[in-house]
């Protein structure tokens, strides 16, 4: 988010205004309170005697509340204001603003606060576009001392009441407020604007997730026993400390809780756009917060298996045992303009649900929830060798059915440029990029385990591992760009090899399926200059016709891909590499106060003293969050075996202590600790592993 805005949010409830408190939306400022997917106000605007207010200060409190000090009209070296505002926003199912004003005169004073409200009801989507699409009939009223802002168009209604707890004067474009207040004392109200999101009858697909209100207090305890439950950190290094309560505070904001889930939680992709359920987001985020937060993936697997796809529907592209990309609640997808009811055009969520479900398990030891999703896990299995070849090869690829808003790319860089030939060229459809290969591989491989191990199907296991043999072989000849030495981004639609240089092949690794021999190519590659600029590995290197270090997907570091190309690059044996990757990210994350944003520039480190942003990224967003927990697991070397916890420490060279204490695992709660080159005074320093087991 912009540094002049101001953002809170509790699950899918968020708002963004401006350094005062106010919301003045428009379509270069896409400010509101938003719940499940639609503006409930775009116009908060608080005057004093007809002056809008002026930010001092702004203290964000928890990720739910803020607070706001003010003075009215503008302020100079010559007007010394003596009223002061304080404004404290906190968010349950709505918007609760405390306003306060202090006198701080010898006078007393009369004031006319007024307070101009608006709600254009906007779909996310149309506020995404800043295109409005209206089709139904807004309409206000005053009820019983409250003013009601409302929606309708068809099935679909939704209202916003707002409230004071003082007298005040009601309109229908707001609320004004007559008050006097004597010498140094002060006045406080209540405003609240509150959802009344009632479900359309004959919808039942689309329930809405939700929660009972809960109070600041209920909050905070909740956050503190999220906090007390996460492994502590301990480190002598202050910025690391720093990031990573930051993560874990940000993880707690994006939790919601789903229809079946109860009290359970899944993580929102991110702030502002991405509020809802996302399966690659919530599956990769899963997997990097496993060893903090493992209810987090239990979570993610049930819900994502219950949605899972059961029917082919063009539309939503939905195939029998597909995972889906995305659920959306608002206007658009309730009448089928977006098909996000659920949309599912992602080619990878599926295989890396299967992905989840080994890691967790072993992890966990939770068999009971791998034998609960069996028939899932086989349906996935059954949409990657079946639905996901398109053009019979035995690759996983994808051709986007809805022509109309479906996603042209389908892999996790989904943008319409993202996939390209080194000279710029973008390649026909179908298209097979190379890390769902990978996760298709891994997939096969922890399936055959769970179905050896859990569901007593020796034969289905080794069919599995066969295919996963070949896949690998097969992939290792097709996708090798020989006379460049490292893996082709993408196959194209006649087979013929996307030769751009990207940072999808760093996820290769941690799936297992690079031949060893050219593993060491491929990491060469991803350390060059071309690719990694100081701060992080590029997604497309320097040296690339579509190269912008500011394009989303075509140049800019992004923290999750490093994270997970880190840890692919402790698998294959490369800890020193592992340590430049995960020292550069959380180097960065130091001068964004620990909270990684979405993405940033590409610029060689050499070329600036700190990260350029990306425009528009999310900030908070999981997988950003997620990733310092990711390269703490990588910097440690943390792996379950069996029973045991195993722990192969590799630090970069400016740590020289990291400690994480009672991390969970099927071994109840144990300790990780190492120690950094600095410490032991030796370049490139690796202590003998610990396997440690249950006490």
């Amino acid at each position: 988010m912009s540094e002049h805005q101001a953002d809170i949010l509790d699950g899918t409830t968020f708002m963004v205004c401006d350094r005062s408190g106010d919301i003045d939306a428009s379509p270069d400022t896409p400010q509101g309170l938003f719940a499940h997917d639609t503006r409930l106000l775009s116009k908060w605007v608080l005057t004093v005697n007809g002056e809008r207010l002026t930010c001092l200060s702004v203290d964000d409190v928890h990720y739910f509340e803020n607070r706001f000090f003010l003075v009215p009209g503008r302020q100079d070296v010559y007007v010394n204001s003596t009223l002061s505002v304080r404004r404290r926003h906190t968010l349950d199912t709505g918007l609760h603003e405390d306003l306060t004003i202090l006198n701080n005169d010898r006078r007393p004073v009369d004031l006319t606060l007024r307070v101009e409200v608006d709600a254009d009801f906007a779909d996310l989507f149309e506020v995404k576009d800043a295109a409005a699409r209206k089709k139904g009939r807004h309409y206000r009223r005053i009820d019983d001392g409250r003013l009601v802002l409302g929606y309708e168009r068809e099935r679909f209604l939704r209202e916003t009441i707002v409230s004071v707890s003082a007298p005040a004067e009601l309109d229908d474009d707001g609320l004004t407020l007559k008050v006097h207040i004597e010498p140094h004392s002060r006045w406080s109200a209540r405003l609240s604007a509150l959802p009344d999101l009632p479900m359309p009858r004959g919808l039942e697909r689309l329930t809405i997730p939700g929660r009972a209100a809960r109070t600041g207090r209920d909050k905070q305890r909740d956050l503190l026993e999220w906090l007390d439950q996460a492994p502590r950190l301990e480190t002598g290094w202050e910025p690391l400390r720093t990031t990573y309560r930051q993560s874990l505070i940000d993880l707690a904001a994006l939790r919601f809780s789903p229809f079946l889930a109860e009290a359970r939680s899944v993580p929102a992709a991110g702030l502002p756009w991405f509020m809802s359920l996302f399966g690659r987001d919530s599956i990769f985020t899963s997997l990097q917060a496993l060893p903090f937060a493992p209810e987090l993936a239990a979570t993610t697997l049930r819900v994502l298996a219950f949605r899972q796809g059961s029917r082919v529907d063009d539309f939503r592209e939905e195939e029998p045992g597909r995972i889906l990309h995305e659920m959306r609640y608002g206007e658009m997808s309730i009448f089928e303009e977006t098909p996000h009811t659920p949309y599912f055009g992602s080619a990878d969520a599926t295989p890396l649900f299967l992905v989840l479900l080994d890691e967790y398990e072993r992890w966990t030891g939770d068999a009971d929830l791998v034998r609960a999703v069996e028939q899932e896990a086989r349906a996935a299995i059954d949409w990657i060798n079946v639905y996901a070849d398109l053009t019979g090869n035995g690759y996983i690829s994808y051709e986007r059915r809805n022509t109309k808003n479906g996603l042209e790319n389908q892999c996790w860089k989904d943008s319409w440029d993202s996939i390209s030939y080194r000279d710029g060229r973008l390649p026909g459809f179908p298209r097979a990029t190379c890390e769902l290969q990978g996760y298709a591989y891994d997939a096969k491989m922890r399936t055959a385990r769970l179905a050896r191990t859990f569901w007593n199907d020796q034969a289905y296991a080794d069919r599995l591992e066969r295919e996963a043999a070949d896949l690998k072989q097969r992939f290792n000849h097709d996708f090798w760009v020989a006379d460049g030495e490292y893996m082709a981004l993408a196959l194209d639609g006649d087979g013929q090899q996307v030769d751009a240089l990207s940072s999808n092949m760093g996820h290769l690794l941690w799936s297992g399926i690079v031949e060893e021999p050219k593993a060491k190519a491929l990491v060469r590659h991803l350390m060059s200059p071309a690719m990694f600029s100081g701060w992080g590995i590029r997604t497309l290197a320097d040296s690339e016709a579509r190269y912008n270090p500011i394009g989303y997907h075509v140049g800019t570091i992004w923290p999750f891909d490093n994270s997970f190309i880190a840890w692919g690059l402790r698998r294959y044996g490369y800890p020193d590499e592992a340590a430049r990757i995960a020292a550069g990210i959380l180097d960065a994350a130091a001068f964004y106060d620990g909270r990684l944003p979405e993405a940033f520039a590409g610029s060689n480190r050499s070329d600036t003293r700190y990260p350029v942003n990306y425009p528009t990224a999310c900030s908070p967003q999981a997988w950003s969050a997620g990733t310092p927990l990711l390269l703490l697991r990588t910097m440690l070397g943390l792996q379950p075996v069996g029973e045991d916890l195993v722990i192969r420490p590799a630090l970069p060279a400016n740590l020289d202590f990291v400690a994480l204490l009672d991390i969970p695992g099927r071994w109840g709660r144990l300790d990780a600790y190492g120690r950094g080159p600095a410490a032991a005074g030796v370049r490139g320093y690796h202590p003998a592993p610990q396997q440690l087991s249950a006490p």
